[in-house]
């Protein structure tokens, strides 16, 4: 009897413990979220072209700036909470990318220049970058294979 009140506690322990999540409201944060950081980068491209500048250039210009702005939040800790309210929405544009870099990079700074930042710099971008280059590669080379086959002209 003793074991199945024991087994009971914990079990209530951890019903207790366990985050409850509302998948509707989620998505609605996740969406809300992406579609601020999509309409700042918006603003950017607009006032880039604005300024005189192409069509490519400025979205180089805007990728730039809105890496910069996520780098910066994430160092005065801003960006973080940000992500914690909009979830996905905050992780999937690049600036969910940059402040996957730089967290890791302030986090382990205290290690040092080499051990530290060096080596924990990409424990978290590091898997995204392997698999985009490696699936890039991969479908480049199935491409040229369909090329030289003469099945694609």
């Amino acid at each position: 009897m003793d074991k199945q009140r024991q087994q009971q506690a914990y079990e209530n322990y951890v019903k207790q413990k366990t985050p409850v999540h509302n998948l509707p409201v989620n998505m609605a944060k996740a969406f809300a979220a992406g579609g601020v950081i999509c309409t700042i980068g918006q603003v950017i491209l607009s006032f880039c072209e604005k300024a005189g500048l192409d069509k490519d250039i400025s979205g180089g210009w805007t990728s730039m700036i809105l890496v910069m702005l996520s780098v910066l939040l994430t160092g005065f800790g801003i960006y973080p909470r940000i992500a914690k309210w909009g979830g996905a929405g905050t992780l999937v544009p690049i600036t969910g990318f940059a402040n996957s870099v730089a967290a890791p990079a302030i986090e382990y700074k205290k290690e040092g220049q080499v051990m530290g930042i060096g080596c924990k710099i990409f424990t978290i971008a590091g898997p995204v970058i392997l698999y985009g280059v490696f699936t890039s590669w991969l479908l480049g080379f199935a491409y040229w294979l369909l090329k030289i086959s003469g099945i694609l002209s």
